[in-house]
């Protein structure tokens, strides 16, 4: 079997399964089209995100673990692009905001330069301490009085800024808002990439690790409690769709009619377009970023990443600028995560930012990596298509596991009441076993980097 055949052959088994939860009846997890759409649609978003993740270590070897904080920018930006503003919330407080924030980035800019302007000593490590903590004063003293004032503004409702809106007041009738956040998300995490890699990219590996990881807590907890700028944990709902509502669906004579034609009723029928909508844009998306991937991967500038990843030390000898490409594909790789992320937001139609946690974002991510291969876009994308059906199905298939193996014992049996609790936990195992079956028998992944 030709490797060629081979990836063939594991596209369509991977294919085949998101078909069979739509085919067929599972018992405990009943099949229907529109779980399957539900699956498939994130299984788009997650591949996106291995694509990112990819370019990062397959290209250039760079062990990026601050995932979830490039994809909750990209959340963040669909929220300040689609919705509208509070009313009343930026006269109230949001020239204090932008003064405090002013106030804030020239202390930071000033004491870099001050520390570099004056001769080294006490005394000028004394001179910039005293800098910074008048700075930090000043900037609190602005900025928390327009938080407080934003903050006041109907805080059972909106208690924040808003967006910019451009959708006015009929926000919701203006769903390409939410498209154009995708490339904006994309922008926001690329921006945040280039902070930290001017900062990070210098340190060894898994200092690098620990240093992604960190600051994507710290995008995080700022999201989570600055209400002023989404609210923080009270989340964000009714962000505008760029596919129609099921209820206008519903309501249209002519869909209901082309409903009725295929035997569906409405509302059947008004989810799986929509879903089908969704999926069709995801995977446009998805398309265009493998193909711009894989021509990337084939330029002479792919051939000098692979190069720098295999041997900094030669590549720096040849005249490559190291950090320089590595600050490049780190920028890059955060771009298309926060382009997922924005999607994301999209589909669930709210911001939540408790969801962004490690162990979906970072964890299962990089299990889409690695499984599928590292170094190979297609390889990536068809690990994000089989962790993701992994992780939807090994949970319902732990509680069928468990009612077969305690099925003669009493309910109050200690074995019966462990296997239950267990079941639980069958996902962490189930992706804890993959992976050490492909590291064991595929150690390059089911789609090995040529």
């Amino acid at each position: 079997m030709t490797i060629s055949f081979r990836n063939v052959i594991l596209a369509a088994v991977v294919a085949s399964l998101y078909i069979m939860v739509g085919a067929l009846d599972w018992g405990i997890f009943p099949g229907s089209w529109n779980t399957a759409l539900t699956m498939l649609n994130f299984a788009l978003i997650g591949a996106i995100m291995a694509l990112g993740v990819n370019l990062q270590w397959g290209f250039a070897g760079l062990f990026n673990i601050g995932i979830m904080g490039f994809v909750a920018l990209g959340g963040l930006a669909a929220v300040l692009i689609s919705m509208p503003t509070t009313p009343g919330a930026f006269t109230a407080g949001g020239w204090y905001v932008l003064i405090g924030l002013g106030l804030g980035v020239a202390t930071i800019v000033g004491a870099v330069k001050l520390y570099g302007w004056l001769p080294m000593g006490r005394l000028r490590t004394l001179i910039t301490l005293a800098l910074i903590v008048l700075g930090f004063f000043a900037f609190r003293s602005v900025f928390d009085i327009g938080v407080d004032a934003i903050e006041d503004i109907n805080p059972a409702a909106t208690g924040y800024l808003g967006g910019l809106n451009w959708g006015g007041e009929n926000y919701k009738d203006n769903g390409w808002l939410t498209i154009v956040a995708w490339p904006v998300g994309g922008m926001f995490a690329a921006g945040a990439a280039w902070v930290i890699g001017k900062t990070a990219l210098g340190l060894r590996s898994d200092y690098l690790a620990i240093a992604t990881l960190g600051i994507a807590e710290i995008i995080i907890a700022i999201i989570k409690n600055e209400d002023w700028l989404s609210r923080g944990v009270k989340n964000v709902n009714g962000l505008p769709r760029p596919v129609p509502y099921e209820i206008d669906l519903q309501n249209d004579p002519g869909f209901v009619e082309s409903a009725a034609a295929w035997g569906l009723d409405p509302v059947n029928a008004s989810t799986l377009f929509t879903k089908t909508s969704y999926a069709l844009m995801f995977t446009v998306v998805l398309v265009i970023l493998l193909i711009l991937a894989q021509r990337a991967l084939s330029s002479p500038w792919g051939r000098m990443m692979r190069a720098i990843r295999d041997n900094e030390v030669a590549a720096e000898a040849m005249g490559k600028h190291v950090t320089a490409r590595h600050l490049q594909i780190f920028i890059l790789g955060s771009a298309i995560c926060g382009i997922a992320g924005a999607m994301m937001t999209t589909l669930d139609s709210q911001l939540s930012p408790t969801s962004y946690q490690p162990l979906r974002f970072t964890f299962l991510i990089w299990v889409m990596v690695i499984v599928g291969g590292s170094g190979n876009n297609f390889g990536a994308v068809l690990g994000g298509f089989l962790i993701w059906w992994l992780w939807i199905m090994v949970e319902p298939l732990g509680v069928l596991i468990a009612e077969y193996t305690t099925a003669g014992f009493a309910e109050d049996h200690w074995f019966r009441i462990r296997m239950e609790d267990a079941a639980a936990h069958f996902r962490l195992f189930t992706m804890g076993l993959v992976l050490l079956l492909v590291l064991r028998f595929s150690p390059r992944g089911l789609m090995p980097e040529k």
